[in-house]
């Protein structure tokens, strides 16, 4: 490395060896933040300047790229595990991004200076299939970490994603095996690259939280082997690429036009493995020995993004249960389980609370059967992530709802779109405690803890719905449940749901009394 000492050179530290290999050697070995901040800084400066020849261009990207692996880890786990403060979690995010935006940048330099013919393009030659795949690679981890934050994603991505893709199609090498970088798993090819970063836009992350889209992604990168890919429409790809647009991958439809520059993938061979190893995670609670999908998961976390997966892999990927349509309005929203229940009190209730409701009003921009999609505003919301329990109040309605964050997207200007599913459309505030004889065990519900009945009447089944407290649903914990004067039995039937702030479980009504 960094032996091309000789011939004009440009002006600047890098372009001398002995000055690049210092400044190499004091990138800070034990702060990844401040060593990754520095990185992105010299690729920044290597990239805005002319005259490198090209084989030492990516000798030197190749040096930080190498260097930077240890610490983009450390970073990216403290992102995803840690519990961060606002200042602290845009910190780590803008320079995590920034390395792979700069290292991205830098790469397809290379495969646009070996298109122009510049100076050492012969050099490099040997090297192409890996920068090429690597391009793709940076762009598919700036990808993943802009999903991470729910968009936008630039239009620009999606132009460097088509060209850079159809360049090694034209040479000729994008199914070309390649040792993209060292180690036992940096054997790839550019076209496992691409299909990777499509299948991964394709798989509906805005559904998934912080963690649960790094389990995605491992699993994609897992299995991307797997993948159908092919240049003319088939069953078995569901979704499609136009090279030439500046434009995210979409669903195929019988309306689309084909054209030349059109791209076609799903999950083929994938789907079957992805279904087996779903199986073997129920089975055993953990993935297999060869799975490596980063780290070590909770098996309830694990198995919901591999569901997840097994939907949206699905060769019919799943189309909206209730038509959505336009609709402006204003939403109430309060968040968190103490507060729906606090809104939903009783106008009678004899507890007296004078504090001020945390509310926040959000625009509705089109509704559904199932719920509502709206637009929060930017100043508000830092709260706000997929699995959020919420309070909602439409304008000019006297009651109160209930229902659960599921997607969450940012437009260009930076404003959240949140899609709203909801439980209920009139929320009761109900005390439950343990039958008699049923003891409250540890973790269960305990003696005149409130909840909030989600059915104004028993359904078919004489099943009511009920939103408990996290990790208090019990199966075999018979309850009572006082609604005003009354007092019902309630036998527990199914967990529907537990997420982070709350159980939502069905109850079948045995007996009624006073």
């Amino acid at each position: 490395m960094l032996k091309w000492i000789g011939g004009s050179k440009p002006d600047h530290p890098l372009a001398d060896a002995k000055r690049a290999k210092t400044i190499l050697a004091e990138i800070p070995a034990g702060d990844p933040i401040k060593a990754l901040e520095e990185i992105a800084y010299w690729l920044d400066s290597l990239n805005r300047t002319e005259g490198f020849k090209l084989d030492a261009r990516f000798d030197l990207l190749d040096q930080f790229d190498q260097i930077a692996k240890n610490h983009q880890r450390k970073l990216s786990q403290e992102y995803l595990v840690q519990r961060l403060q606002k200042f602290q979690e845009n910190r780590l995010w803008t320079t995590v991004f920034n390395f792979w935006r700069q290292l991205g940048a830098g790469y397809i330099s290379c495969v646009e200076g070996f298109q122009s013919g510049d100076a050492g393009a012969l050099g490099m030659r040997a090297d192409l299939p890996a920068v090429t795949a690597r391009a793709l690679r940076a762009l598919t981890l700036q990808l993943k970490w802009l999903l991470l934050r729910y968009g936008p994603i630039d239009d620009r991505m999606w132009g460097d994603f088509g060209r850079v893709y159809l360049f090694a199609e034209a040479k000729g090498f994008a199914d070309k095996s390649a040792q993209i970088y060292p180690g036992k798993h940096g054997v790839s090819t550019v076209r496992q690259e691409f299909v990777k970063a499509m299948m991964l836009a394709a798989s509906s992350t805005d559904g998934l939280q912080p963690l649960q889209l790094e389990i995605a992604e491992r699993t994609v990168a897992h299995f991307s082997s797997l993948f159908e890919f092919a240049s003319t429409p088939n069953e078995a790809c569901a979704y499609y690429f136009d090279l030439s647009m500046r434009k995210p991958p979409a669903r195929m439809m019988k309306s689309v036009e084909v054209t030349p520059t059109m791209r076609f993938f799903g999950a083929g061979k994938a789907g079957a493995a992805l279904a087996e190893l779903h199986k073997y995670v129920v089975e055993q609670g953990v993935p297999p020995a060869d799975v490596n999908l980063g780290g070590t998961y909770e098996r309830a976390v694990l198995l919901e993004v591999l569901k997840h997966l097994e939907v949206y892999w699905a060769p019919t990927p799943p189309a909206r249960s209730s038509e959505r349509k336009r609709a402006t309005a204003r939403l109430t929203v309060v968040h968190g389980f103490a507060e729906v229940l606090r809104n939903a009190e009783p106008e009678e209730s004899d507890s007296l609370d004078f504090s001020e409701p945390d509310t926040e009003s959000w625009v509705v921009d089109n509704v559904s059967d199932g719920g509502y999609g709206a637009i929060v505003p930017s100043v508000k919301g830092d709260w706000i992530k997929v699995g959020s329990l919420v309070g909602l109040k439409p304008e000019n309605s006297a009651h109160w709802s209930t229902g659960v964050v599921r997607r969450i997207t940012r437009d260009d200007k930076q404003m959240r779109r949140v899609g709203i599913q909801v439980f209920a459309k009139a929320v009761i505030p109900v005390r439950v405690a343990p039958a008699a004889g049923n003891g409250s065990a540890a973790g269960a519900v305990s003696d005149g803890e409130q909840a909030v009945l989600l059915s104004t009447r028993p359904d078919n089944n004489g099943e009511v719905g009920l939103l408990v407290r996290p990790e208090r649903y019990t199966p075999s914990q018979m309850l009572s449940m006082q609604v005003r004067d009354k007092l019902y039995l309630l036998r527990p039937t199914r967990l529907v749901e537990r997420g982070q702030e709350y159980d939502l479980a069905r109850f079948k009504i045995t007996a009624a009394g006073r």
